[in-house]
């Protein structure tokens, strides 16, 4: 261990040793209410999910929930908040490198695609939410800070791109974001009534792996200097054609 991590462990120590018990109990009931009620907002939706409901799932009582939260729409709030900063968490430990904008593309599609699948509580939880019009979010002080990183991970992909000459100018990373939500979240949201409705199983591995090809398929289509080319490597194109492509 480096010295460096050594007194980073020293100082962590020392702010867990400063905090005391009372703090740590209470820090502890709030999360474990966050974490019930999230669970029963994902089953119940915002009217089902009774505050009565959350306090027995956190082993808790009623008036922690209005200590902690002010409200169960206060919770609910906190609810939205903390899903988005999970995914955020989770997006952060992506290996990324820049210098391949191709294939770090195709591993933030299957990223989006596979946290969703994951986290089935995600896309319940912001269908809730888009049912009351985003009137929750909408209230929170953190939704912006939460769409920032993953926008900006697309737009320093999308220049490194660029500047190799594999994609076009003028696509930008909102824009692409949204294209590879909205394949990822819709697929997910809907994959029992599509299932039924195509005659086959959605949520079977070589569905999911044949859908995230194809999404990967139409990124590249929408992105690559050479469209025709570069659509035709597929899924897994590497660097070497579609730059093949952009200098065709």
């Amino acid at each position: 261990m480096t010295p460096a991590a050594v007194r980073g462990k020293s100082t962590a120590a020392a702010a867990a040793a400063r905090t005391g018990p009372r703090a740590r109990a209470a820090q502890a009931t709030r999360e474990s209410l966050l974490r019930a009620a999230i669970r029963v907002f994902a089953r119940h939706g915002l009217h089902g999910g009774s505050v009565d409901k959350i306090a027995r799932a956190a082993r808790s009582y009623d008036r922690m929930i209005y200590y902690y939260f002010g409200s169960k729409e206060g919770l609910f709030v906190a609810v939205i908040e903390e899903i988005y900063r999970r995914f955020n968490e989770a997006e952060s430990k992506l290996d990324l490198d820049l210098g391949q904008p191709v294939e770090s593309l195709g591993v933030v599609v299957r990223f989006v695609h596979d946290y969703y699948r994951r986290h089935p509580e995600f896309v319940t939880l912001l269908n809730s939410e888009n049912l009351h019009r985003g009137r929750h979010i909408g209230k929170s002080l953190r939704a912006r800070e939460y769409s920032s990183p993953a926008i900006g991970v697309i737009d320093r992909l999308l220049a490194s791109g660029v500047a190799r000459g594999l994609f076009r100018p003028g696509v930008t990373g909102r824009d692409l974001y949204l294209l590879i939500a909205s394949t990822g979240y819709f697929y997910q949201s809907n994959r029992f009534t599509l299932s039924a409705f195509l005659g086959e199983n959605l949520e079977a591995p070589e569905a999911i792996e044949h859908w995230q090809a194809f999404v990967i398929d139409v990124v590249l289509r929408v992105l690559c200097t050479d469209e025709g080319r570069c659509a035709a490597t597929g899924a897994g194109a590497p660097e070497a054609m579609c730059a093949s492509a952009a200098r065709a």
